[in-house]
């Protein structure tokens, strides 16, 4: 499966403390020999269940010849609940990055009769993850980052998501177009049984998916083996909706 190693995107990781997360995008860790430092979060999901005091954290540092506020970038969290660990990577732009990857090099089945990928592309007034195409067809596809797993189900959104609606009324839209449309959830963590609409923190979103299944959008979900060195698309996971 495809394969990201943060020791081929970095030149070095270093491990912390999670201490409070300041605002939406930063939060404070404890690293070793320099204290407690402002980290980027690379998500605006609530992430409460991973984000506690104490918790041990791997941060992609920043260069330091760089104008940056923080000193680098939150990249994964051990979550921990009893005697089970897992580590998860919190880095909302990766899973994009996993399903190009996935593609291009062909180890994601589904999706292994498409010819050329395009990122970033415009529908209606909505700008979509990727448009991908073969000789017979169109297929426009959204993916989205799940960090939350609650007795082994994967759960999205862990906030309420306007947005993430809007997305999926696009897809929904390009039926009548002629497109073929694809929702994809990454779980970016590896003790997820199966997928599901989270109903209770956005019953909205749930019944937009709902829609967007009887309409004919393919659903999909894949889980990932998360490392403090690096995150690799597993298995395809059942969504159960």
């Amino acid at each position: 499966m495809a394969t990201f190693s943060d020791m081929e995107l970095r030149a070095e990781v270093k491990t912390g403390r999670f201490v409070k997360r300041l605002n939406r995008f930063v939060c404070l860790v404890e690293l070793k020999e320099e204290g407690a430092v402002p980290v980027h979060v690379p998500s605006s999901g609530r992430m409460t269940e991973l984000l506690v005091p104490d918790a041990e954290v791997v941060v992609e540092p920043f260069p330091r010849s760089g104008n940056h506020k923080t000193r680098g970038r939150l990249a994964k969290v051990l979550y921990e609940n009893g005697d089970h660990k897992c580590w998860v990577s919190v880095d909302s732009h990766l899973p994009n990055r996993l399903f190009s990857q996935g593609v291009k090099d062909g180890t994601l089945g589904e999706f292994a009769s498409y010819t050329d990928l395009r990122a970033e592309v415009t529908f209606n007034d909505s700008r979509l993850d990727f448009l991908l195409e073969n000789t017979e067809e169109k297929a426009l596809v959204e993916v989205k980052s799940v960090t939350l797993v609650e007795e082994g189900t994967a759960l999205f959104p862990d906030a309420p998501t306007s947005r993430g609606a809007r997305h999926i009324r696009d897809l929904i839209d390009s039926l009548d177009e002629g497109f073929v449309a694809y929702l994809v959830f990454i779980i970016q963590r590896e003790d997820a049984v199966v997928f599901s609409p989270n109903r209770r923190m956005d019953p909205t979103f749930g019944q937009v998916v709902d829609e967007a299944a009887e309409a004919g959008v393919k659903i999909l979900a894949y889980d990932c083996e998360v490392t403090p060195y690096k995150v690799a698309l597993r298995n395809r996971v059942p969504v159960v909706l």
